[in-house]
């Protein structure tokens, strides 16, 4: 291995070594969310929808779940991990070590998506032990959760990077996150609702990806996939450039 090699792998391992030892809080809570999300919504409005654009309702929000948990993991793991160590100075020192900045970039980045993909495997293997999940199209599924995994791993770092105290970060998943998605498709087809309520989620970009997912899985898409495709992938590119960027530059990483 390359010293460039070395340096990545060790920096990923922390990462990773950091949530890993609190599985409780970073693995266990995600999962057990995800658990009563299908229990509830399966049991309570599953037994009143049945069906929605043909599929089993309770299969039909496993998808967007999946890309859920991935997403919101993913976001919070590199925001927390950026803003953690830049309130202890550690940035600092790592930002003067021999690592580069696309290191640095790439080690916070897959720290978040490693963690994204660990409860996103698992959030697929007990929603498969309750109800079956076919994987209709893997060849759009898996880019789809790549570029997913990634661009809200991106997100995190810009997050983290200018929040200044941990309520920035609170005020952005809790405000700005989790509507997206919950209002994304998540629980429903845009195609049932009401104008200007259609119109309204078709502008929220989360419902692209929430509807490459289901697509990958199930084979079911109100969207095009080359398209939602292409944004998500030129999204993710951009934010990846501007956290670049900022690493290069210590702007809003530096005391």
């Amino acid at each position: 291995m390359s010293a460039a090699q070395i340096r990545f792998a060790a920096l990923l391992r922390r990462e990773v070594s950091r949530f890993m030892k609190i599985k409780r809080q970073t693995v266990g809570a995600p999962l057990l969310e995800t658990f009563l999300y299908i229990s509830v919504f399966g049991a309570a409005l599953g037994s009143r929808i049945d069906e929605l654009e043909g599929i089993d309702y309770v299969v039909f929000i496993v998808p967007g779940l999946i890309m859920m948990a991935w997403a919101i993991n993913a976001f919070s793991n590199n925001s927390s991990s950026i803003l953690q160590q830049k309130m202890q100075r550690a940035i600092d020192d790592q930002l003067s070590s021999p690592a580069s900045p696309l290191e640095l970039l790439l080690a916070f980045s897959f720290g978040g998506f490693v963690r994204g993909m660990l409860v996103a495997t698992l959030t697929f293997s007990a929603a498969s032990v309750l109800v079956g999940i076919p994987i209709e199209h893997p060849l759009v599924l898996l880019p789809a959760l790549f570029l997913v995994g990634f661009f809200f791993s991106q997100l995190g770092v810009l997050v983290g990077i200018r929040a200044e105290q941990f309520d920035d970060l609170s005020f952005a998943q809790q405000f700005v996150l989790q509507p997206l998605i919950f209002l994304g498709g998540v629980f429903y087809s845009a195609s049932l609702l009401p104008q200007p309520f259609e119109t309204i989620t078709q502008l929220n970009p989360v419902y692209y990806m929430i509807g490459l997912v289901r697509y990958g899985f199930l084979g079911f898409t109100e969207e095009s996939v080359a398209l939602s495709l292409l944004f998500l992938a030129g999204a993710t590119a951009a934010l990846f450039a501007v956290n670049l960027r900022l690493f290069q530059t210590g702007h809003r990483l530096r005391a």
